[in-house]
């Protein structure tokens, strides 16, 4: 392998580089870190680069247009939406994700979100450090046995989702377009039913033209009176001043929100300050174990393509036939 790469690095959500400096290093790979992951920035950055790495930042048209050397896009997680990926496969750039580093940690952050929703738990805790010792102004609160929690989308994370569910005595449901249940037996359901008839419905679905704000006016009205919403996977999914009127009206009692559209979102709107919506930082993947596993992985693709080898996980594949 020839020597002087340079890999453009986007954006981070981890404190140091140490582990991608190690890996790398073995193929006499540098690194170059963007200071932020502005479009200006990374196109004056991606013009003498052989690969990029990307976390949050957009790799837009422009910015892949303005590295003629880049032979890979390197996602650091699994959703894509930031990535052109028409371009890519234009300029027969592999783009590359890690499907399944997260899996176990987004399922327990949905069921976390989930628990803390229907048994107030948030809620109580911050009343409680104001002194406030007092169950009345809760509101109704339900058993989970029996209580139906939708699915919207039915890929890696969704199927964790629901086994642990079900652990819980919660029936379960969902929707995709593929309408596949995997062997797994769960209900397929068209997303008219899974609106009407979920208790809690949580989404698990990418972000594409086609999904955006899929969760609207129109959609909320049709969900069961009372019902709850959990994202834990792509804020443009949501209509956020639509939940917010949907919340206030009492047609929600409440949401769990980790992620949202733009990040971070404006935390002084009321959506976000009301106590029947639990806001977390785009947390539901992290952890010690997925952070490690994430970040090694792409540093092997990396160098899998500098090799001249076709890297794990490609998500165009059609650019090599």
């Amino acid at each position: 392998m020839s020597s002087g790469y340079r890999v453009l690095l986007t954006d981070r959500a981890w404190p140091n580089l140490d582990l991608e400096r190690e890996i790398l290093s073995s193929g006499d790979v540098e690194l170059i870190e963007a200071p932020n992951g502005d479009e200006s920035t990374l196109i004056a950055l991606a013009s003498d680069v052989d690969a990029i790495a990307t976390c949050w930042a957009k790799v837009t048209q422009a910015v892949i247009e303005a590295s003629p050397r880049c032979r890979l896009i390197a996602r650091l997680g699994i959703g894509l939406d930031n990535i052109d990926l028409p371009t890519a496969r234009r300029l027969g750039i592999p783009v590359t994700n890690v499907p399944d580093y997260c899996i176990p940690e987004v399922a327990g952050h949905t069921m976390s979100l989930l628990l803390s929703l229907s048994r107030k738990i948030a809620q109580f805790d911050r009343e409680a450090k104001q002194g406030i010792y007092d169950l009345s102004g809760a509101g109704p609160m339900f058993r989970l046995q029996g209580r139906t929690l939708g699915l919207l989308g039915f890929g890696r994370i969704a199927r964790a989702v629901r086994e642990r569910a079900l652990s819980f005595g919660l029936q379960v449901i969902a929707h995709s377009p593929s309408n596949k249940d995997y062997d797994t037996r769960c209900a397929m359901v068209s997303f008219e039913e899974l609106l009407s008839q979920s208790d809690y419905l949580s989404l698990h679905a990418p972000h594409t033209c086609e999904s955006h704000q899929i969760i609207n006016a129109e959609t909320l009205s049709l969900m069961k009176p009372g019902s709850m919403l959990l994202n834990t996977s792509r804020g443009g999914l949501v209509d956020h001043s639509a939940l917010w009127e949907a919340i206030q009206s009492d047609q929600l009692a409440g949401a769990g929100l980790d992620v949202f559209d733009p990040e971070p979102p404006d935390l002084s709107l009321p959506l976000y300050r009301d106590h029947r919506v639990i806001v977390t930082p785009h947390a539901a993947f992290t952890s010690e174990e997925s952070l490690i596993d994430l970040r090694t992985r792409v540093c092997h693709q990396i160098l899998q393509t500098l090799q001249g080898e076709k890297p794990a996980n490609v998500v165009n594949p059609e650019i090599y036939d």
